[in-house]
């Protein structure tokens, strides 16, 4: 199985890559910016595994990842979307650029680089795609509207993505992580109060949820599976949602995330 991970260096895209480097014949395309990283963690793994530094958001980061892919193994079984980012902060304090920068890592470069990568999973079908969402994506919060709207976005856009390549042996899967301590993500407010600390998850389950949704080709995974049920509440008791999230439980559940210290100059 020739498995790509984007955002690979950390959090949730390295537990993929240690879960599928279990996988019988598995070999990895690791991709993120940090390359001293996918370094470091390609040796680890055993020093086989392709390593790509890329920022998605750049242009030619799509065409030049494809072609490393086709030269090295010519085929591509599965595509972790996984690199992404959030900045907090309310509309009316951050705008909409904080809403275009967000969209675009979290869902045009990925779209982008599914597009180079088509050709090469439909040649190699039956393969898979994973779309690595949040449940942020079905409920949004105050303060991260631009995350929300971001991964609602790829949630749509992964539906109806696998309509169209279900055809041609190309499964599309989707997972939408809960509250997960990652680098990115370290939910420190939670993970700090006895009241909420079981709401945080690890990278390993997701991971998991990853192969369920790719290679094993479930539709959808929320990680904590429990986190399904607000997604459903928001459907169906949609006033009673706002109401909760909108009042002391809704701020008991901000979190500041690493792009936000990034922007304050702690890391």
């Amino acid at each position: 199985m020739i498995a790509l991970i984007t955002g690979a260096s950390s959090g949730i895209g390295e537990a993929t890559a240690r879960r599928l480097a279990r996988e019988p014949n598995a070999r990895l395309v690791l991709v993120a910016r940090r390359e001293d990283r996918l370094q470091a963690l390609a040796q680890e793994l055993g020093g086989d595994a392709l390593v790509v530094a890329a920022d998605l958001t750049d242009a030619a980061a799509p065409a030049r990842i494809a072609a490393a892919v086709t030269e090295r193994h010519g085929r591509l079984d599965l595509l972790v979307n996984n690199a992404g980012a959030g900045w907090r902060g309310a509309f009316a304090d951050v705008g909409a650029a904080n809403l275009q920068r967000t969209i675009e890592l979290n869902l045009l470069a990925q779209a982008r680089l599914t597009e180079a990568l088509l050709p090469l999973l439909r040649a190699s079908a039956p393969s898979s795609i994973v779309n690595v969402a949040s449940t942020a994506g079905r409920v949004a919060r105050a303060g991260s509207g631009a995350y929300s709207a971001s991964k609602f976005a790829l949630i749509g856009w992964t539906d109806a993505l696998h309509l169209e390549e279900a055809p041609n042996g190309v499964h599309v899967g989707l997972v939408n992580p809960g509250f997960v301590a990652t680098e990115g993500f370290p939910q420190a407010e939670l993970v700090a109060k006895a009241a909420t600390r079981w709401m945080v998850s690890t990278p390993d389950k997701v991971a998991e949820a990853i192969l369920d949704a790719g290679p094993g080709g479930k539709a959808e995974r929320y990680v904590p599976r429990p986190y399904r049920l607000a997604a459903l509440a928001r459907v169906v008791f949609p006033g009673l949602t706002r109401r909760v999230l909108g009042g002391s439980t809704g701020e008991a559940f901000a979190t500041t995330t690493g792009a936000d210290a990034a922007d304050r100059g702690e890391r």
